[in-house]
């Protein structure tokens, strides 16, 4: 990546709400292996985020944003120009959005650790 990073912002393949809240989490319960959130798996347990996340968030001096799909398209309306497939990792720059994780990297990430990493490296 060229451009200075803003702001990351993690759009997972979720809609807002808390009956969406609510079919996510029985969802991640009951069939994790078709849940289609990999972005929403690798952070979060069933019912919380998870520890190892919540410390790496904390350390981190970019900025961060987490949207739902609906929360995105609005927000950033005027800078959506792609088809992104959901889940995605963005980058806002001065100028632009810039994908930093498509949603087939997330989907083969095996765990936190793995996600981590890479946003460490990115990061530096």
């Amino acid at each position: 990546m060229t451009d200075t990073i803003e702001k990351l912002i993690f759009v997972y393949n979720a809609r807002s709400g808390a009956l969406n809240a609510l079919m996510d989490a029985g969802h991640k319960l009951f069939s994790p292996s078709t849940y289609p959130c990999s972005l929403c798996a690798l952070t979060y347990g069933a019912f919380s985020e998870k520890k190892k996340w919540k410390a790496f968030k904390r350390q981190i001096d970019t900025p961060i944003s987490f949207l739902h799909i609906d929360e995105f398209e609005k927000e950033y309306a005027s800078k959506f120009l792609n088809n992104y497939q959901y889940p995605v990792v963005l980058a806002a720059t001065a100028n632009d959005l810039q994908l930093v994780m498509s949603s087939k990297k997330l989907d083969a990430m095996e765990d936190i650790d793995q996600l981590i990493k890479e946003l460490s490296s990115l990061l530096k």
